[in-house]
């Protein structure tokens, strides 16, 4: 017998990236509001940092009216100083900024309390942690507030925080408002995204890692204690995909309650003679690009693949991947060009003059490469950025007679560069093949993204999207869209094989078969629309309130 799911009558969700773009958590959140807002209508409140301090958030849309009366109590009576508005994303949930810089003058008294009450170790702190951990406790504080004076003890509350960053406003709230139910959720652990980062083997050894131990190792006491604590100490636990949970297991102590995986909206894919005018123009754009900076003429029969995301050299995979197409301009049975792009932000100075001169030149023909004809941007650290460094290692030069081309494109798609001038969803729905053969990947958005724009892709296990969609009942590789790769601490080279013989494969299909891959990608993508994922997030309510109530009644 199926019992009935507690539903929440009011969710508080904080998370540094609320109305603040960073990183994959920005994803998580603003596509999933939508779907929340349907059913909770302004009863799910975001609460994020007020960074903007004199100048207008373009993702924040103040409204003075809003919530008018708690303000001011919240101003007066709880010393907060917050902002209140609207997210502006589909839905327009409610968002409250706070501003946690009062609270750095008790910081000492703060962390003593978290010492004391949950074993907090706060005296290793460094960099960012003062400013999350702030920001963690003014939105503890902002809940509380909120609940004292808007609403009662019959009413239903949760208080979701988003990685350690906000776990010491969960722990505030058990103590101070022991009535709200409180869910952690970390979407990477801090020491496991460390071991990874400092290229120590993650997952052959993970068995006989101590996080504790780790964490002084690799001087992340501080933010791991904060996660391991928070993990601990609230109603329910959570992470993002079944490989995230074995770190937890093991580096945390603790298994998630629950495993609340990633989904997305796809209301930002275009349909139909609009998809298929702008697939139209990014091809001829990226085209345009690679032959004005290489001297060449490649045509539309040429084969564009990509990979993206954050400048992780090993986590993403990026050093695979240029192993993978060195190893591909040597196969004899590649039947066409590939044009490949390395869409990731370095440290980019200005867009390369020489090449905008280039690409503004109306009918002239260029017969030889611009200088370093690899990259569209100056770099800072040429001489020593890593995708650079290692395509000289590996002797690529796209010469003319090369069968394979790269682009390395080094900074953020958001319509401005200089060089391409569309933003990145523009330029992804051009390309024929995307690979991430990721080595650290809690989840993976850059895959999903791909082939939600029907753009088939090559990831691995080592990525929690990779291992979901080995689940899908079925799933065959890259006929159904998705080439999911074994990756181990040890396999390396067999990775960059695997991709190189994908793109082989790929590039040998005909056209009806990649018309029949593409639809395929869509499909998976599908599956992983947030109405089919938010129920993860109802048992997650479920398990923090019931607990919250034996809390309560203990």
């Amino acid at each position: 017998m199926v019992k009935d799911l507690l539903v929440p009558d009011y969710i508080f969700e904080a998370s540094w990236e609320v109305c603040n773009k960073v990183g994959g958590i920005y994803t998580v959140l603003s596509t999933r509001a939508n779907t929340l807002q349907a059913k909770f209508h302004d009863r799910i409140i975001f609460i994020g940092p007020d960074l903007w301090k004199g100048k207008e958030n373009p993702l924040f849309i103040e409204q003075d009216n809003l919530c008018a009366a708690w303000k001011a109590q919240a101003r007066e009576k709880d010393d907060l100083s917050v902002r209140v508005g609207r997210w502006d994303i589909p839905g327009e949930p409610i968002v409250i900024l706070v501003d946690f810089s009062p609270f750095f003058l008790r910081k000492n008294e703060i962390y003593t309390s978290m010492w004391n009450r949950f074993q907090v170790d706060s005296l290793h702190a460094y960099g960012d942690y003062d400013e999350a951990s702030m920001f963690a406790y003014a939105a503890g504080k902002v809940a509380e507030s909120f609940y004292r004076h808007n609403l009662t003890e019959t009413d239903k509350v949760v208080f979701q925080a988003h990685e350690w960053m906000t776990g010491m406003g969960a722990l505030y709230l058990r103590d101070a408002v022991p009535e709200i139910a409180t869910i952690f959720t970390t979407h990477a652990t801090s020491i496991g995204r460390s071991i990874a980062g400092n290229n120590k083997p993650l997952y052959d050894y993970l068995f006989a890692y101590s996080g504790d131990q780790m964490a002084q190792e690799l001087n992340m006491q501080s933010k791991h204690s904060i996660e391991k604590q928070t993990a601990h100490y609230v109603d329910c636990f959570t992470t993002v995909s079944k490989i995230t949970d074995r770190e937890c297991r093991q580096l945390l102590g603790k298994p998630a309650d629950v495993i609340l995986m990633n989904g997305f909206e796809d209301d930002f894919v275009s349909k139909g003679s609009t998809f298929a005018g702008k697939r139209k123009r990014a091809r001829s754009l990226m085209l345009h690009v690679a032959n004005r900076l290489l001297g060449t003429r490649l045509g539309d029969d040429t084969l564009i693949v990509c990979t993206s995301g954050r400048y992780e050299f090993k986590n993403k995979g990026i050093d695979v991947f240029l192993d993978a197409l060195a190893r591909l301009d040597k196969a004899r049975e590649l039947s066409r060009d590939v044009l490949a792009f390395v869409c990731v932000p370095g440290w980019a100075d200005t867009p390369r003059q020489d090449l905008q001169a280039r690409l503004k030149s109306k009918g002239e023909e260029y017969d030889t490469p611009l200088p370093e004809p690899f990259v569209t941007h100056r770099l800072h650290d040429g001489a020593y950025d890593r995708v650079l460094s290692q395509l000289r290692r590996l002797g690529m030069t796209n010469a003319p007679g090369s069968k394979v081309k790269i682009v390395f494109v080094p900074c953020y798609l958001d319509g401005h560069d200089g060089i391409m001038n569309k933003e990145y969803y523009d330029v992804l729905l051009g390309m024929d093949l995307t690979v991430y053969p990721s080595y650290y990947e809690p989840w993976g958005y850059t895959p999903l993204e791909s082939v939600a724009f029907s753009v088939p892709t090559v990831t691995t296990t080592l990525a929690g999207f990779g291992l979901w969609v080995n689940g899908l009942r079925g799933q065959r590789g890259i006929v159904d869209g998705v080439e999911v790769l074994e990756r181990s601490d040890t396999n390396y080279s067999e990775v960059a094989d695997g991709v190189k013989d994908t793109i082989v494969n790929f590039a040998a299909q005909s056209a009806a078969e990649v018309s029949e891959m593409r639809r395929q990608a869509s499909a998976v993508a599908e599956q992983a629309l947030w109405k089919h994922f938010i129920q993860y997030y109802y048992e997650a309510y479920d398990k923090a309130l019931r607990r919250a109530l034996e809390r309560q009644l203990s």
